[in-house]
């Protein structure tokens, strides 16, 4: 087993998940097995109690594991299933320690930092690192990523461990690259290596040597700064990488091939890659930095949450986001909007803002109303709700973001004005939205309906189980304590709220579809955790595709996009023709419109299961889903 340790120095969030993850994509694309590991220093058992203000969203496994938002990086990267023993804490390594403690495992020692706690870090990497995370191969390579900065008191333990550890699996199989930032000051424009050069020394005076200097700036570095780094810092200048804020993240790791890492690598680890293996590397992320940067045209979607001061709290969300519009052929404009603006205390209170809030509501080409908990800001989200259904604007709703929509459709379609959940008011006398069995009032962490489970999809049409690829089940990762009240889910579905999704009990709503409207689409679980660059999540991908006007013609094709919008973003061609095509059909009587289905014609042939009423050379039987079902 190979291992690569990422330490950060002068400033925390300078960028070592980025940096670590693109590690593994550079040795990925050589035909390696990557697994990664993301240390958090803090003493929290895991993430799940945290605050999104704190340290973002709470990222959720396969295995229900709430971790740290930096392993969605490294699964995105990477495309590997990570686990939640992929996320180490100080706080699990010390419930480890004392619990062997009290089970009289230490035979009446003194249980100590060192060698106690020391031990039970490295035997927790070394235990992790062998834990295949792509089928059933095991990796060959592990990325560690020490969160923190160097000279933190709480990192103190696993710095000591590594130092340790390097000599515990032999120098060629341990590469420590060090993550530090050089500014340029604005009053002088010159970059600074001093903060570069006590960091590297704080570090070596711990015992670890970085291999790698990993150096971010706001912009490109020249050789005079890279020489002066290796003088000061006991490295050779092909050993200073810079990486520069780019336009893409995508851009990173290609950067960082440019600048060599992968022969240094190779040459330092031994890991024995073949030069043609490594002229094959990185052709999809090349094509998709690429592409990427060729975008002309523009989708803006709102998103309408309750922590939009702190971007990270949505990370996912974006990624999916980004991931969806980019296989479309357009650019993300994401505005940001706080729910609690859009509620009538704020007319009352600040009326400006409150306008401000509405007319980019309006402005926009779709809407994501996501997850989140308590009372704050969810007035607004219901009424975001009721605006994108009343109005015809593509709509999708994650976790909170469906329960709202369900609250929104019985209050003002049903009629049940008092209609809520019981985590906002546990009186009400209409709870559309329950406590589920896995909440235990009083213990918050880990106590929610969490990681991978299945959902089954309803035997009637959908617009979503088209996008999925018309399967009978789907895998998707859960993180509520909430669900939607199954007494009411007949009322709902006889004024057109279909729930056409549901767990294996079918007590449980997953995904909602609101018949007669473009796109208006609710789903329990979060399908963000899933997407990838090159696979984008379908719930996401329908939302765009609706915001611009081509879900129809992507539906009228099998669920596939066109080769044009894949490789030529500014051109419509392709879907103009499909549309002139549809519209031909009039010419038979009747009027063509978009189906769950696909296309149909009223009082003509109704086509199913995906396939569009166009000539055969555009389309095919069946639906085929953009990333295979999405799962």
């Amino acid at each position: 087993m190979k291992y690569i340790l990422v330490t950060g120095g002068v400033i925390s969030g300078v960028g070592k998940g980025v940096i670590a993850s693109s590690f593994g994509t550079l040795l990925k694309s050589c035909g390696l097995d990557v697994t990664s590991i993301k240390i958090d220093p803090y003493i929290n058992i895991d993430a799940g109690t945290f605050s999104p203000y704190e340290h973002g969203e709470v990222y959720v496994l396969d295995d229900g594991g709430e971790v740290d938002l930096d392993l969605g990086n490294y699964e995105r990267f990477l495309d590997v299933t990570l686990h939640r023993d992929n996320n180490i804490t100080t706080g699990k390594i010390y419930q480890l320690v004392i619990e062997k403690e009290r089970k009289g495992e230490y035979l009446g020692k003194t249980v100590q930092v060192v060698p106690h706690i020391t031990d039970a870090i490295q035997e927790w990497v070394e235990r992790v690192a062998d834990t295949p995370v792509r089928g059933e191969s095991k990796p060959q390579v592990c990325i560690i990523e020490l969160g923190g900065t160097i000279g933190d008191i709480e990192g103190m333990p696993f710095v000591e461990a590594f130092r340790q550890f390097q000599f515990r699996v032999k120098r060629e199989n341990f590469c420590c690259a060090h993550v530090s930032l050089v500014p340029s000051p604005s009053s002088t424009g010159e970059p600074k290596t001093k903060p570069t050069q006590s960091s590297v020394r704080e570090l070596r005076g711990f015992g670890l040597s970085p291999d790698l200097i990993v150096c971010r700036s706001e912009k490109p570095i020249g050789s005079e700064v890279k020489e002066k780094i290796s003088n000061f810092c006991h490295v050779a200048p092909d050993q200073v990488i810079c990486i520069h804020d780019l336009s893409s993240i995508y851009h990173v790791p290609l950067l960082m091939e440019q600048n060599g890492v992968i022969e240094f690598l190779n040459e330092r680890l031994q890991l024995n890659i073949q030069p043609s293996k490594r002229e094959k590397c990185l052709q999809k992320w090349k094509d998709l930095a690429r592409r990427s940067e060729t975008l002309r045209k523009t989708v803006n979607i709102a998103l309408v949450g309750k922590y939009t001061k702190f971007k990270d709290s949505y990370a996912s969300v974006i990624k999916a986001l980004q991931h969806a519009a980019l296989a479309v052929g357009y650019n993300l404009n994401l505005n940001f909007i706080d729910s609690s603006l859009l509620e009538n205390e704020t007319l009352q209170d600040a009326p400006s803002k409150y306008h401000k809030e509405w007319q980019l509501l309006c402005e926009s080409d779709g809407v994501l109303v996501p997850g989140g908990f308590g009372s704050r800001g969810i007035e607004g989200k219901i009424k975001a709700c009721k605006w994108c259904r009343e109005n015809r604007k593509p709509f999708l709703g994650i976790c909170l973001g469906l329960q709202a929509a369900v609250i929104e459709f019985a209050r003002n379609v049903l009629g049940l004005e008092d209609a809520n959940t019981t985590e906002i008011n546990p009186k009400t006398a209409n709870p559309l939205v329950i406590d589920m069995p896995e909440h235990h009032t009083g213990q918050m962490g880990g106590t929610m309906r969490l990681g991978k489970r299945t959902t089954i999809f309803s035997e009637e049409p959908s617009i979503i189980k088209q996008l999925y690829g018309n399967p009978k089940t789907v895998d998707e990762r859960h993180r509520h304590r909430y669900e939607v009240n199954p007494k009411y889910v007949p009322q709902l579905e006889e004024q057109g709220l279909r729930f056409v999704g549901c767990d294996d009990t079918k007590q449980r709503m997953e995904v909602i579809e609101l018949r007669n409207h473009p796109y208006y689409v609710g789903t329990q679980y979060h399908p963000e955790y899933l997407s990838r660059p090159l696979k984008p999540s379908p719930p996401f991908l329908g939302l765009i595709l609706a915001s611009v006007g081509r879900l129809p013609n992507y539906i009228a094709r099998g669920c596939r996009l066109s080769p044009r919008q894949q490789s030529d973003a500014s051109s419509d061609e392709d879907d103009l023709q499909i549309t002139a095509k549809i519209n031909n059909l009039k010419l038979n009587g009747g009027s063509t419109f978009l189906t769950p289905n696909g296309i149909s014609r009223a009082g003509g042939e109704l086509f199913l299961n995906g396939t569009s009423s166009v000539e055969a050379s555009d389309t095919e039987s069946g639906s085929k889903p953009l990333n295979g079902g999405g799962v």
